[in-house]
């Protein structure tokens, strides 16, 4: 005779539903350990791009003020100069517009060109944003799991 005791009934369903209760708990510390893991990843990942863009703006300013005293002399001799070869009616200040002029739109294909290449720095945090995608294939098959051992 294979009739189950009643009381084995009882036990078996209660660990039944312990078992769930341990999963379902389980689970519960494991997201959230994770989820406090990927933003710290995240922290430090924008850490990193947050030094490194810092870095290039301070080396780019450095190097701007360095050229422009440089700059600021060989404009000074080009103004000169170009006095110098213009005809001797023609007034000084011409000589400096002249100069000014050029000076303006140099320094506008180089703005320009400095934009472009903020621009291409991608301040995206991607290693946690894989990491993220990740996790989401990891719980989604998890949960299917859970179902599949649930019926």
């Amino acid at each position: 005779m294979d009739a189950e005791n009643p009381i084995d009934a009882k036990n078996r369903v209660r660990t039944e539903e312990s078992s769930i209760g341990v999963l379902f708990s389980s689970l519960a510390r494991e997201v959230s350990a994770l989820v406090r893991k990927e933003s710290e990843l995240a922290k430090v990942e924008m850490s990193e791009k947050t030094h490194q863009v810092m870095g290039a703006i301070a080396s780019m300013a450095i190097a701007g003020a360095v050229l422009l005293c440089g700059f600021l002399v060989l404009l000074a001799a080009a103004v000169f100069g170009l006095n110098t070869v213009l005809p001797p009616e023609t007034t000084p200040w011409l000589s400096a517009l002249i100069v000014g002029g050029v000076v303006v739109v140099i320094g506008l294909i180089m703005l320009q060109a400095g934009r472009k290449k903020l621009q291409r720095e991608s301040l995206m945090p991607t290693r946690t944003l894989a990491s993220l995608r990740r996790d989401k294939a990891l719980a989604q098959q998890h949960e299917e799991t859970v179902k599949e051992e649930l019926k």
